[in-house]
């Protein structure tokens, strides 16, 4: 990442958002798993103490808490980390919470493998399959600190029941001066005819300059920031897919269940298109600086310019 890239970690983006909605929706309250330091919703407890609820290492029972909260008008943020709300949660949020189509917002915090050092068993790699395959729920998957305040004031104001992705480190802020993030809809960031590339959350910054690398060889990219995983705007991919007629998928995610499963059941359907993936390849990964590891796992902007050549070249 350059210096002169301006960057902000997703979880001050999103401690910050809670502080800025407070006043604005006062229905809003935060529950969290003791790891509110981590997350950043701490803020928001000392500001609001009596609309903070610290549950403990318990994180069924707070997903169920917040269930109960929904039922009487209230907003409830469930903050911790991403592993433990997709897999601890998991029976709570399909029961309590999607099975009544209740407006609870579930912040994954330290997603991917943003929880470098603590290795594979806090690394969470598979909370996008799980939480897709939740009827009633919408999926986000930010790309940068401005998407997640967006994505949070949406999430705030929807129905139903909402999962948004968080990394932990700081990240390149893209989106200062762009339209706001909508949920169900793509953000085309550059227009091309040679390559359609569909991207989400951090590895975002790597498709960019990704694309940039292959402008330069005369190979025009058709970049979609695809941060609303379901639903997915279906028109939009089949009519970048239509055009190219190639189609590489990038994300911070196991290969299974994530944007490219969710891109190839939109094409498969509606535009079947030649499909390849820059995604973790069905393993687990291990401790060790963050992006080191996801060069290693096999998600870079090197990765990127890899997989479309050889895309194109098929």
């Amino acid at each position: 990442m350059s210096k002169q890239v301006k960057a902000l970690s997703m979880r001050d983006a999103f401690g910050r958002a809670l502080l800025d909605l407070a006043d604005q929706i006062p229905e809003l309250v935060v529950l969290d798993a003791d790891v509110a330091t981590s997350t950043k919703t701490r803020g928001f407890w000392e500001k609001y103490p009596h609309r903070f609820f610290n549950v403990g290492v318990a994180e069924a029972n707070m997903i169920d808490i917040a269930a109960g909260m929904a039922t009487c008008g209230l907003r409830p943020v469930v903050s911790t980390f991403a592993i433990f709300i997709s897999l601890k949660g998991t029976d709570q949020i399909r029961n309590s919470v999607c099975y009544n189509n209740l407006p609870v917002v579930f912040a994954g915090g330290y997603a991917g493998l943003s929880d470098s050092y603590d290795g594979a068993s806090h690394q969470s790699v598979s909370d996008l399959a799980i939480m897709r395959a939740m009827p009633n729920m919408t999926v986000i998957v930010p790309a940068d600190g401005i998407e997640v305040r967006q994505a949070i004031q949406a999430a705030l104001g929807r129905n139903g029941p909402t999962f948004i992705r968080l990394c932990r480190n700081p990240t390149p802020i893209l989106f200062e001066n762009d339209p706001p993030l909508q949920i169900g809809k793509i953000r085309k960031i550059r227009d091309g005819s040679d390559l359609t590339i569909g991207v989400c959350g951090v590895p975002t910054f790597m498709a960019l300059e990704a694309t940039e690398q292959l402008a330069v060889e005369g190979i025009s990219v058709d970049l979609l920031n695809i941060s609303t995983l379901k639903p997915m705007d279906a028109e939009a991919l089949i009519a970048s897919a239509t055009k190219t007629g190639r189609v590489l998928t990038v994300e911070e995610h196991n290969i299974h269940g994530g944007l490219g499963s969710a891109v190839a059941e939109v094409l498969s359907r509606h535009a079947p298109t030649k499909t390849d993936f820059v995604a973790i390849e069905d393993r687990f990964a291990e401790s060790g600086d963050y992006m080191e590891l996801m060069a290693k796992y096999g998600i870079s902007t090197e990765a990127i310019i890899q997989k479309a050549k050889a895309l194109l070249a098929d």
